[in-house]
């Protein structure tokens, strides 16, 4: 689907620290955005669907096909409260 402008109109506030959280998060401001919106016409019963966010960020990292979350994270808190 083609991108298409949009201008809005927002609190300087809001657009500055918006800006801040963008930048530290390595995101763009539009994509941000994007994302927040997509989640708002989702369907309130599907709680699993994947944002447009969440959809990019596939692929980031490669697991072993016997990764075992549950394990993993059971052995990360181990080693925190030690």
């Amino acid at each position: 689907m083609a991108n298409k402008k949009l201008t809005l109109s927002l609190n300087k506030k809001v657009i500055k620290e918006d800006k801040l959280y963008a930048k530290t998060n390595n995101i763009s401001l539009s994509k941000l955005i994007e994302s927040y919106l997509a989640t708002l016409v989702s369907p309130k019963n599907n709680k699993n669907k994947i944002t447009p966010l969440v959809k990019s960020l596939s692929g980031v990292i490669d697991l072993p096909e016997n990764f075992d979350v549950k394990e993993e994270y059971s052995e990360f808190l181990i080693d925190k409260y030690k």
